[in-house]
């Protein structure tokens, strides 16, 4: 390596390091929202994943938690065959 290249390549080294470095701090901030706009056959959240913490929509999913841990277990198996069953059917209806 000559003597003029040196510092280039020097410049180069300091270049690339600040760039993946910026690369981690820029990623830290965008990461909490970009996982919900990647589509779930991208690897992007799953369609039955929980709200996130702090939104009106977690507080109300808590709620709905907490009501279904108190239900007797027989009263909690009914409702989740009622979902279901009105799952399906609209399941359904949308291949038609």
């Amino acid at each position: 390596m000559s003597m003029r290249t040196r510092p280039l390549s020097i410049a180069v080294v300091a270049l690339l390091a600040s760039t993946l470095a910026g690369c981690g701090t820029v990623n830290e901030r965008l990461s909490a929202g970009m996982g919900d706009s990647i589509p779930q056959w991208a690897g992007g959240l799953p369609a039955d994943a929980p709200p996130r913490p702090g939104t009106p929509q977690y507080e109300a999913y808590m709620k709905e938690r907490e009501r279904k841990r108190l239900l007797p277990a027989a009263d909690r198996e009914k409702e989740e065959q009622a979902q279901k069953g009105a799952a399906a059917t609209t399941s359904a209806g949308a291949v038609r």
